[in-house]
């Protein structure tokens, strides 16, 4: 051990003793060689790992914009793109959920059949009458469906459809009507579906379109209090309330052009638009109770509210709705702060609206009559469980999981409306006795989209699947009860699924919309990117660094304000 352990002149250290290739010049020449080469071989090891992992960056740069294209087009791939890392690289992971997809592509298969219907029986005009297979201009001949559907044909791909409802806005809708228009209506449907469609595709002829329209809506805000009225003349400025009103002006009516107005003011550089909403809700400021609950009548000449009912049902609903989304829109900013203040004082007032049933202890939002509540809930205010949802997350820790676990109470009340009819379609409303969980008071369905539209919302914001599931069973209910061969139609009856001869433009805008996003990945259409108006079209939201601040004579079958009587 001691003799190996010595020596120098033999075994492996004899290679390590310079004087041995002293003594041997081609051995020395060959380590030389050897010596040049590896280094070369590292070096060369070295410029390729760089080359490598340059390309490997460059092709994950590539892949976030191909993405990033194909949402913008529409084109949907249920996929993580990839996220740029250089510390932590991660592998491309391809996630593929065959139930999604397979849903996907029936929802986009049921938007094709009530479009190409529409193409087939009423192409320009506002709705089509499936059973008669004609068309109806119910919206004054604002070509409302195909206006309507420009977002949807948009996100589902549908690009030749796209292309040629485009062609008609550009050659074909003329808003110089002899017409009285809703404001309301025209707003949520029209404005919002052509500036939709403007953030979408970047096509300035729907801007165009968008800034004609409003310009004819604006003498409607020409009022003592600024409140505006909800009827005006397309074609000469001439603005006036609904005789069943007593002149007064609708909540809902006045309160839910914010988020379009804003928009048109960002996108045009004219404040003009965004003064004129924005003035209606500092008005309502002046008169908002302490529990945030306004009647749905507001007098636009004193701008004080008229004893009537109190609802998150038809007429009252989406001010509350837009109270939260101008706050998001606005980037959640000091500028958009009252706006959040006044909904959370809003939802305390909810809070006090709601009861739970037995025996299933269904959550569900009464009316408000003067001093008393009745046990009345519409379909419409099933957009309540979403717009909690979205709001929760502005609360601290402990009020923002009361608010979320009453959404997804109210979820479940609103799933069971379908559920518990022969049809498993929901009735128009709702009542609530002793004793009793739920029973249909109005049992007609005209392809409402506000239970489908709070779960995607609530499927979102979760993660739980349940709620995915429960939308598929409404669009299956959809499909047995609602689908003829000329198109959707509504029930006259949940019970007896006696079938009405009319698609309503907000099936396409919303119903199918909504249905399609919730077996989508959050992505397409971010809700860090998007907020929705109150008839399912997307608008983009401005960053803070670019924002500038900126018919018929009876009363008519309204989006948010249910049938004629």
């Amino acid at each position: 051990m001691a003799r190996r352990s010595s020596s120098s002149s033999s075994g492996t250290w004899r290679y390590l003793n310079p004087a041995y290739y002293l003594k041997r010049p081609k051995r020395l020449a060959l380590l030389f060689f050897v010596f040049v080469a590896a280094t070369f071989a590292f070096w060369d090891r070295q410029s390729l790992v760089s080359e490598y992992e340059s390309e490997i960056s460059r092709l994950e740069d590539d892949i976030n914009r191909l993405h990033d294209q194909l949402r913008k087009a529409g084109v949907n791939l249920d996929e993580n793109p990839v996220v740029s890392n250089k510390n932590s690289r991660k592998d491309l992971v391809v996630e593929i959920d065959p139930v999604n997809n397979e849903r996907r592509e029936k929802v986009k298969e049921a938007m094709l059949h009530a479009w190409n219907s529409y193409v087939k029986y009423a192409w320009g005009m506002d709705e089509l009458q499936p059973q008669s297979k004609n068309g109806i201009n119910s919206f004054g001949g604002l070509g409302a469906t195909l206006v309507d559907s420009l977002d949807t044909l948009y996100i589902m791909g549908l690009k030749d459809e796209f292309q040629k409802a485009r062609d008609w806005v550009a050659e074909s809708l003329d808003f110089d009507k002899d017409y009285d228009a809703s404001v309301f209506e025209t707003t949520i449907r029209v404005v919002g579906g052509l500036l939709s469609s403007y953030d979408l595709s970047g096509d300035k002829v729907f801007l165009d379109k968008a800034k004609d329209i409003t310009d004819r809506l604006l003498p409607a805000w020409d009022t003592t209090s600024g409140i505006p009225y909800n009827r005006i003349n397309l074609a000469h400025g001439r603005a006036h309330n609904p005789g069943w009103t007593n002149g007064d002006s609708i909540l809902a009516d006045s309160g839910t052009e914010q988020l379009e107005f804003i928009a048109l003011s960002q996108r045009t550089g004219d404040p003009k638009y965004q003064q004129k909403a924005e003035n209606v809700i500092k008005q309502l400021q002046k008169i908002y109770p302490s529990d945030g609950l306004l009647p749905i009548y507001i007098n636009p000449h004193s701008g004080t509210a008229s004893y009537s009912t109190i609802t998150f049902g038809a007429m009252g609903d989406s001010f509350y709705e837009y109270l939260l989304k101008v706050w998001i829109q606005g980037n959640k900013t000091e500028h958009v702060k009252h706006y959040r203040q006044m909904w959370e004082t809003s939802m305390e007032g909810l809070l006090s609206l709601t009861k739970k049933t037995t025996p299933s202890n269904y959550y569900y939002i009464c009316e408000k009559n003067g001093g008393s509540l009745s046990d009345k809930m519409d379909e419409l205010a099933c957009f309540a469980p979403g717009m909690l949802a979205l709001g929760a997350s502005g609360y601290g820790p402990e009020k923002s999981e009361q608010i979320m676990n009453l959404a997804k109470e109210l979820a479940r009340t609103c799933y069971n409306f379908y559920q518990t009819t022969p049809t498993k379609l929901a009735g128009e409303n709702y009542f609530f006795h002793t004793g009793q969980d739920m029973g249909v008071g109005t049992s007609w369905n005209i392809l409402r989209p506000e239970t489908v539209e709070s779960l995607m919302y609530l499927w979102r914001l979760t993660g739980n699947k349940t709620y995915q599931d429960w939308g598929w069973d409404i669009f299956q209910a959809f499909e047995k009860n609602s689908r003829i061969e000329s198109g959707y139609v509504g029930l006259r009856d949940v019970n007896t699924g006696e079938k009405d001869n009319m698609m309503q433009s907000f099936f396409l805008a919303e119903t199918l919309k909504y249905l399609y996003l919730l077996f989508s990945p959050p992505s397409v259409i971010s809700f860090d990117e998007w907020v929705f108006n109150t008839e399912a079209h997307p608008l983009r939201i401005v960053p803070v660094s670019d924002n500038k601040g900126i018919g018929t004579p009876v009363r008519q079958f309204g989006r948010k304000q249910g049938k004629p009587e």
